[in-house]
């Protein structure tokens, strides 16, 4: 028998064999799949539960006091803060191992109160014209009031950022802090240490600012991170582009307004 022949016997022999039918599966699938995405019901508990929370909701929001805690936060640049009704009165704290921190001593008539040699430990002093040089945004001098000058310490600390902290004295008692600036970049952990109490809200050139008082931190010679404050006063809270700015004084709103209004590219 050739091949030929034999091909033919087999063809002969299948078309008169019995086959089962196909089985349905396309139409299997298709039923599986619109079981699985019927909508399920939630029990009856967690819908009384969820409806419990939404009417205790409901009612926080018609207290006017819980409504603006609720709805009310301070965003000044990359700050978010949200108010607390607190005494406007913190201790400063450190975050490293305990120490003593230097006691202020008040100057007559002034509300400066740091010792100077508190100045010697804090990490990064340099000069003016280095600072400018390290930070990457310029750095701005107040031109009020008028006598001011250029600050007495120059500090360039790295806090994810290059931050600023600039520093005058009492001329006439040069170990008391008068006003201290600081230039805070985006991202910094010094802006998410940093949690002052709000006295009450103003404007800097238009902007939004906030009128507070709190410590804030900053990196010490000895390698510590201190939440500390250079003067026993209020801070001037305001942000211009990527730059948050930080003026502590023991001055009037009024007076540290015009003092923010006032900074200038170092000529």
């Amino acid at each position: 028998m050739t091949d030929m022949e034999f091909e033919k016997q087999i063809r002969i022999l299948a078309n008169g064999m019995e086959y089962p039918r196909t089985p349905n599966i396309a139409g299997d699938v298709t039923r599986r799949l619109r079981s699985s995405i019927r909508p399920r019901f939630i029990s009856r508990k967690l819908a009384w539960s969820l409806t419990i929370i939404l009417v205790l909701f409901s009612s926080l929001m018609l207290i006017p006091p819980a409504r603006a805690a609720i709805l009310e936060f301070i965003q000044i640049g990359i700050v978010r803060i949200f108010p607390q009704p607190a005494t406007p009165t913190i201790e400063a704290v450190t975050t490293a191992t305990p120490q003593s921190i230097p006691t202020p001593a008040s100057a007559p008539g002034s509300d400066s109160q740091l010792l100077f040699p508190f100045l010697d430990n804090i990490a990064g002093e340099t000069k003016l014209a280095n600072a400018q040089l390290a930070a990457p945004y310029p750095i701005l001098l107040p031109t009020y009031p008028p006598e001011l000058g250029q600050p007495n310490h120059v500090y360039i600390q790295d806090a994810n950022g290059v931050m600023t902290i600039l520093v005058w004295v009492d001329p006439q008692q040069p170990e008391l802090v008068t006003m201290s600036l600081h230039f805070i970049p985006t991202n910094s952990w010094a802006i998410n240490k940093m949690g002052p109490v709000v006295i009450r809200e103003t404007q800097v050139s238009g902007q939004r600012a906030i009128w507070a008082v709190g410590p804030y931190p900053m990196a010490m010679r000895d390698g510590n991170i201190e939440i500390t404050r250079l003067i026993d006063g209020h801070v001037l809270i305001w942000a211009d582009g990527n730059i948050t700015y930080r003026l502590e004084t023991g001055l009037s709103l009024e007076e540290a307004v015009k003092v923010a209004e006032s900074l200038q590219p170092i000529p």
